[in-house]
């Protein structure tokens, strides 16, 4: 085999994998941190593609509309939580009929507005060039991406008092509010990041993956996948899953076919929640 094909491909998986846990991440704190099943983080995900879209049809550049995509989702994000999950809160299944619901209706009202095809903004042309193969260089900026979104949340939440307040405000909600931690705004906070990363997710992903009602679709099952197999250890959890997972069904659809690349996804997957039912990282000490 070619030195310079299997680097193409190494290079390419890892830009693939770098992909789904920028899709991840959003969902790693909201179901991780808050043990809330957000059934509409892919709708979450399709409107910052969308607000992104939106600002730069309006003029605005693409780097500028990435915030706005993610402001939006955090408007939108917390009005969910003030209005529905914080109803819902120990009620796992009615989180999830819930967020379901509203995934249905961010769809439909998508459809409503934007129509079911919506042209993209196109990828920007640079390219790096490896023997006699070549890859898009915008993918490979997405390896880049997902380090620093990680080292953000792992920093926010691990190492500031907001992090802290966050996740006394989800383990022991009477013990904090008993020494001055109003759980309900940090919970609204927390979840309104949650969906602001998925915003984010949603924007720069934009040139790669068009907008489109639909668009989540193609991340949310991988992504919830990718988080329940990480298991408590949320964010660090997520991160190897999603970098093993995601990778190794690239390279296997590099080699043979996409299908047996969706294939080697979830057969790993299943034997790994059969291996370790609670997560691989059930037996660490760390919380992130």
């Amino acid at each position: 085999m070619e030195l310079d094909y299997l680097a193409t491909v190494l290079l390419s998986s890892l830009s693939s994998a770098s992909i789904l846990l920028i899709a991840t991440i959003g969902l790693a704190v909201v179901f991780g941190l808050m043990g809330v099943i957000n059934l509409a983080h892919g709708e979450f995900l399709m409107i910052g593609a969308y607000a992104a879209l939106t600002a730069t049809r309006y003029g605005i550049p693409f780097i500028f509309a990435i915030p706005i995509a993610v402001l939006v989702t955090m408007a939108i994000g917390a009005a969910v939580e003030v209005l529905i999950i914080r109803r819902l809160y120990g009620r796992l299944f009615d989180t999830m009929l819930a967020t379901w619901g509203l995934s249905i209706a961010f769809y439909q009202l998508a459809v409503m507005i934007f129509g079911t095809v919506t042209p993209g903004i196109g990828m920007p042309q640079y390219s790096l060039k490896i023997g006699n193969y070549s890859l898009a260089g915008y993918p490979l900026l997405m390896i880049g991406v997902a380090v620093l979104a990680t080292l953000f949340v792992y920093v926010l939440m691990t190492h500031t008092v907001y992090g802290m307040k966050a996740r006394a405000a989800i383990q022991m909600p009477e013990m904090a509010r008993a020494i001055g931690i109003e759980s309900y705004r940090v919970n609204t906070l927390t979840f309104a990041i949650g969906c602001g990363l998925a915003g984010f997710a949603g924007a720069v992903l934009l040139p790669i993956v068009p907008a489109t009602p639909s668009m989540g679709f193609a991340f949310v099952i991988k992504a919830f996948l990718a988080v329940v197999v990480a298991g408590p250890v949320t964010l660090t959890g997520s991160a190897l899953t999603a970098i093993g997972l995601g990778g190794g069904a690239s390279m296997t659809a590099s080699f043979l076919t996409s299908v047996a690349g969706d294939a080697f996804f979830f057969l790993i997957t299943a034997f790994l929640l059969w291996l370790y039912p609670l997560g691989i990282t059930a037996r660490w000490r760390s919380k992130m």
